[in-house]
């Protein structure tokens, strides 16, 4: 297992009999690095490892704020992902908040995590896009430091993957050095 860590992550993984993938190793080991692209099969740990870094930043270094945000094709993904991520947090007891922020987030919801955005949005392009319009939305992505695309495949021939593409590039020229 890397260095890149924490402890109570080695602990986590140990007390489910799991061992880590050298992929899920390798995302967290090049944490800054600017981008990567992780293809593996299904069942594999690609969510955990595109979560590993931000999980183990937020662990060693606390703090509030959008830090990570993950885009997903289909709202019911982002859902799945939101529940999936919620058992080790909960177990390892982090300091990370996890929401969801699709066509089916409440209104007061939404209003909420543009005052006080949690530390990891997930969302799909549409309703990204939208974020992106709002007069604070320069506040709300200050602190961005990581986006997670996932099933990028369903998006990049698409008029949903030229939307996207023009909603990371606004994100990039908002937040320099996000990765």
């Amino acid at each position: 297992m890397t260095e890149a860590l924490p402890k109570q992550f080695h602990e986590w993984f140990q007390s489910r009999g799991w061992n880590v993938h050298p992929h899920q190793e390798e995302m967290a080991a090049r944490a800054d690095a600017p981008s990567l692209l992780l293809i593996a099969p299904t069942g594999g740990g690609k969510t955990l490892a595109g979560f590993l870094p931000t999980l183990a930043e937020l662990t060693e270094r606390e703090r509030s704020g959008l830090h990570t945000l993950y885009v997903s094709p289909l709202k019911a993904l982002a859902a799945d992902i939101r529940r999936n991520l919620s058992a080790p947090i909960a177990e390892m007891n982090l300091p990370v908040r996890v929401e969801d922020r699709t066509g089916d987030t409440s209104q007061t919801l939404k209003k909420r995590q543009r005052v006080d955005p949690p530390h990891i949005l997930l969302t799909t392009p549409e309703s990204l896009a939208l974020l992106l319009t709002y007069e604070d939305a320069p506040r709300m992505f200050a602190g961005l430091s990581r986006i997670v695309v996932d099933e990028i495949h369903a998006l990049a021939e698409s008029k949903r993957g030229d939307q996207l593409m023009l909603a990371l590039a606004e994100l990039q020229a908002m937040v320099p050095g996000l990765r």
